[in-house]
């Protein structure tokens, strides 16, 4: 058996922001997706246009019940007869429509052991019902999906200190939303303990909580109103002595990063 630390990992952003979100992480032979919240049509052709075999696709994790995270995973998970893994409280406030038709229950806190991959399920804060995030481990490297967070709690803090990679919620720029269009009650929401991560908190996390380990932080999840991709790294660059800095995108994928772990 080839040793682990031998073994090289792929991640990718199929799709990240407010219009919908989805993550892959896998190996040469399997591959698992965090969310899928663009239609499976879009989801298989920017799968393919970056050499990523859907054939790989082992199981869809969903984070929460937001159409921007599950729309799509209903009919990805037909068409390629694998589960889609969510919590009970994410599957009861699906819309009919939306629960997909081989859901398999996760418990928060209780890793679930999807050979290669151990993925670690854990509630944050966010306006949803029983929300989870990820880390997942693969042949000892471990990747963060750190997205739809409001106030980070320990459970987020602890599994970031894990991370090798991570993609990173930096959601707003708080002079941005604030002066904004957005109506009030709206900007309330965002930046309440149970909305999103603002570049400024994001910075924040990283620099108090990030291990010797992380090494790839993604930024993700960035709205189209209250932040720009170039706010948004100009927010983190300061920090390009100590991680490798990668912008995602709501329009296409982003670059395929190969992971090992040395």
């Amino acid at each position: 058996m080839p040793d682990k630390t031998d073994q090289m990992i792929e991640i990718c952003a199929l799709a990240s922001g407010s219009n919908g979100n989805c993550y892959y992480i896998g190996d040469k032979e399997d591959a698992i997706l965090i969310d899928a919240g663009i239609n499976c049509k879009q989801i298989l052709t920017r799968m393919r246009s970056k050499g990523l075999s859907p054939d790989k696709i082992r199981g869809i994790f969903v984070t929460h019940e937001h159409n921007d995270h599950v729309c799509g995973a209903r009919v990805l998970g037909k068409k390629l007869d694998i589960p889609v893994y969510m919590t009970k409280g994410t599957y009861q406030s699906l819309y009919f429509i939306n629960q997909p038709l081989a859901v398999r229950f996760l418990r928060p806190g209780q890793p679930v052991m999807l050979i290669p991959f151990i993925i670690h399920p854990f509630l944050k804060n966010h306006d949803a019902k029983e929300p989870t995030s990820f880390r997942i481990e693969l042949h000892g490297i471990n990747v963060g999906i750190f997205t739809d967070i409001g106030l980070p709690c320990h459970n987020v803090t602890s599994h970031l200190h894990e991370c090798h990679a991570v993609f990173l919620e930096t959601n707003y720029d708080e002079k941005m939303l604030w002066e904004g269009s957005y109506p009030y009650p709206l900007k309330q929401r965002v930046a309440s303990d149970v909305g999103h991560l603002s570049n400024k908190q994001a910075v924040d996390l990283l620099t108090e909580h990030a291990g010797t380990d992380l090494k790839w932080v993604l930024l993700s999840h960035l709205s189209a109103e209250n932040n720009t991709p170039k706010v948004a790294f100009s927010s983190l660059q300061h920090l390009e002595s100590r991680f490798n800095i990668r912008l995602t995108s709501r329009h296409e994928p982003s670059e395929v990063i190969q992971i090992r772990n040395t």
